[in-house]
């Protein structure tokens, strides 16, 4: 056997787990030192006999998948704790996976990353905000990490791909899976211009429990996150909670107060996350943690193009269009246009993307 499949041994042994392999490793230091170990050095470290006679008895089947996806593409890499490629950043948090599944570059691994995430029904003007934040973060050198899913997750990575530093996609399953399947051609253009990770082996499936696991690891790899929408009860703020273990910086989007999926991160900028209006809020704190070389790009000026081109009874309406959904009827009364006029206008400015219809309500995005 060599070194990965030492390592994939044990990976798939049951009943050891994170904690089982990460002692075991305390202790033995090696893969092929624990898969040589006798009775008496494995039981004095708590284990039963089953998980005992699974490591000193290994199911080779177990780990077939594994390697004939590994051989089956020069993108694909199994990278382990003791390979050069695994990146320094993840090691230092508490139990770093042990083996990464990688489909792209893993050299992106080891870039300065910046964790992004938020809802996965965020409001119009959400999405658009961390696309821009995405894009330019990333032409400032910081390669933007997220977890793939619907919201403001994919809004990032996309942002980060307009950009010149890539993304980094974290998922909660194998990497034979693309989730959710609305995202395959994303993961695609992921793994060309950054890397799509994994911890679990391959056909895994997405569950549950996978998800918390799966957030450690954005946090771990990244110097800091960025929440952008989240409600009280987001999976968002657990990643913002592994930040805060792990020592490093929480941003967080302030938004409207009548909008729920602020809260999240107004509870967070009360607890003593930065509060982010800008990227250069953040390429500011992290100046000081990135290579020497690296040069935040200018903040585009916040013109709209568009607003100027507009006659003056377009730009009065959406001086009253808010970056929330409206109703017409609330902006017929701030307005004083009629519900006809308002509504002829409102059409004219979603041709042009400078509103979004979100059910019948209306929301500014430039």
């Amino acid at each position: 056997m060599n070194d990965v499949e030492d390592w994939l041994i044990l990976l798939h042994t049951t009943g050891l787990g994170m904690t089982g392999f990460h002692k075991l490793l305390d202790t033995f230091k090696q893969p092929d030192k624990i898969l040589t170990a006798n009775n008496p050095q494995l039981s004095d470290l708590g284990l039963n006999k089953q998980t005992i006679t699974a490591i000193q008895q290994p199911n080779l089947d177990a780990i077939q998948a594994d390697i004939e996806w590994l051989e089956a593409s020069d993108r694909h890499h199994i990278i382990t704790l003791s390979d050069p490629r695994y990146p320094q950043q993840l090691k230092t948090i508490s139990q770093p996976p042990p083996v990464l599944f990688v489909r792209g570059d893993p050299d992106y691994l080891r870039q300065p990353q910046l964790a992004m995430v938020g809802s996965r029904n965020p409001t119009a003007a959400g999405k658009r905000t961390a696309t821009d934040f995405a894009r330019h973060l990333s032409n400032s050198g910081i390669t933007i990490t997220s977890g793939l899913a619907r919201g403001i997750d994919g809004a990032s990575h996309q942002g980060a791909l307009q950009g010149i530093a890539g993304t980094v996609a974290l998922v909660a399953h194998g990497l034979d899976i693309v989730y959710p399947a609305a995202h395959r051609a994303l993961a695609e253009e992921i793994s060309q211009q950054g890397a799509v990770v994994s911890e679990v082996p391959i056909g895994t499936e997405p569950h549950k429990g996978l998800f918390p696991r799966r957030n450690r690891i954005i946090s771990g790899l990244s110097l800091g996150t960025l929440i952008v929408e989240a409600a009280l009860k987001s999976g968002s703020l657990i990643t913002a909670r592994h930040t805060l273990e792990q020592g490093r910086e929480v941003f967080a989007i302030p938004g409207s107060i009548h909008n729920p999926l602020s809260r999240g991160c107004h509870q967070l900028i009360r607890q003593g996350a930065k509060l982010v209006e800008t990227a250069e809020d953040i390429t500011e704190e992290l100046l000081p943690h990135l290579p020497s070389g690296i040069t935040p790009a200018a903040e585009p000026q916040n013109i709209n193009k568009n607003e100027q081109k507009l006659d003056p009874d377009h730009q009065k309406l959406l001086k009253c269009l808010q970056y929330e959904a409206t109703a017409i009827d609330e902006l017929v009364n701030c307005s004083g246009f009629s519900a006809a006029e308002v509504a002829s206008m409102l059409l004219i400015m979603e041709l042009e993307g400078s509103v979004v219809n979100e059910g019948g309500r209306y929301t500014r995005i430039k």
